[in-house]
């Protein structure tokens, strides 16, 4: 069996915009420039709220 080449990725962390620290992590391939961005649950408000691209550290 021959090796697999893997597409260059990098994880991005998604930072909640209501402000309450939570995140979460997203493998992303490096071809894509545009920031992610998608409505998911933050635990600490009970509710669906914006989630922006911030790097990871």
């Amino acid at each position: 069996m021959g090796d697999k080449k893997r597409k260059p990725q990098m994880f991005v962390k998604l930072v909640s915009a209501a402000g309450t620290g939570f995140f979460y992590v997203k493998r992303k391939s490096r071809q894509f420039t545009e920031k992610l961005e998608f409505r998911k649950y933050d635990s600490r408000v009970n509710r669906y709220v914006l989630f922006t691209e911030a790097k990871m550290k």
